[in-house]
């Protein structure tokens, strides 16, 4: 198995990239590799920095140019094919890697995948998924944290197929619990858009749908995969990461709050593409990506994409 890395993305790379990278090498099963993409010889010099031995599990692949945070994602992509992101995509499509990570440009690796692997036959709107960790123990699956600010009530009722299938391939969870969220618990409540996506979702019988949930429930372990338009989703879900930030500033150690930490996950994946693709933040640090390597490993081994593929065609 091989997961590539863009090691040119992110506030902080390449030196927190190339760091987390090599927390992941040091602890990685034999058969897996990561493919650092970026400058070589700025690479090499930090990877230098860092060890004095070579790192066998580690594979260079130079990438001149890098798409800024900035930048417009499908302009950059094509003026930059050989940036980090671009080369990145390309190793996907042809099957050099399993996986593609970055903390770099969001909406390029949005755009990136849907021109490369493309979206899933099928799929109405590829999405991103979040992980909300659980009073009752384990994470939620939560889609959409962003990619799409609106929604009609057939993508969101496919989000909630598209999540029930990653959940269940990805935590092994026979029948996960799906909820949408909403302003209130009852059939008829919320907008006219989440009113016919609650009837859409009621009417499947390919998942265990329980209902509406509120915003009181987030924590709750009320379900296993939580549905919402990709603007309610992202304010939510950054909220929820709050909370770590707050309890630290008031000198407060939870071992829930913890895992609130952006880090404790270390990224977030695009569903309903044909491949792995995961995203991390900005700001991510050497822990981040470390952890983020270790969600694109056990995303690789649920072969998620291939399966909701299935479950579509």
């Amino acid at each position: 198995m091989k997961i590539a890395v863009d090691a040119m993305g992110g506030d902080f790379a390449p030196d927190a990239i190339v760091e987390g990278v090599l927390m992941a090498a040091a602890e990685l099963p034999e058969d897996v590799t990561i493919v650092l993409i970026g400058k070589q010889t700025v690479v090499q010099e930090l990877i230098q920095k860092h060890t004095a031995h070579p790192v066998a599990n580690i594979e260079l692949v130079n990438a001149d140019d890098v798409i800024e945070m900035s930048e417009h994602p499908t302009k950059a992509l094509s003026q930059k094919p050989n940036s980090s992101i671009g080369v990145g995509f390309k190793l996907l499509k042809d099957g050099k890697v399993q996986a593609f990570c970055s903390a770099g440009n969001t909406g390029a690796m949005h755009v990136g995948a849907l021109f490369s692997i493309k979206a899933i036959e099928g799929v109405l709107r590829p999405c991103i998924a979040g992980f909300v960790p659980q009073l009752t123990g384990g994470y939620a699956v939560m889609l959409d944290i962003g990619a799409n600010a609106d929604c009609k009530p057939e993508m969101l009722a496919q989000f909630g197929h598209i999540g029930s299938i990653y959940a269940q391939s990805t935590f092994n969870i026979a029948k996960p619990r799906v909820a949408l969220m909403n302003i209130g618990s009852e059939e008829q409540k919320g907008s006219l858009v989440a009113q016919a996506a609650h009837q859409l979702l009621k009417d499947n019988n390919r998942i265990n749908f329980v209902g509406n949930m509120e915003g009181g429930d987030f924590f709750s372990g009320l379900a296993d995969v939580i549905i919402t338009d990709g603007f309610t989703g992202n304010a939510m879900f950054k909220l929820g990461e709050s909370f770590y930030n707050v309890a630290t500033q008031r000198g407060m150690r939870d071992e829930f709050l913890d895992k609130t930490n952006y880090e404790s996950v270390g990224g977030s994946p695009i569903l309903g593409v044909n491949g792995n693709v995961i995203i991390a933040h900005g700001i991510s640090s050497p822990l981040a990506i470390k952890n983020m390597i270790n969600l694109a490993i056990r995303q690789v081994e649920s072969d998620a994409y291939t399966k909701i593929a299935q479950a579509l065609s």
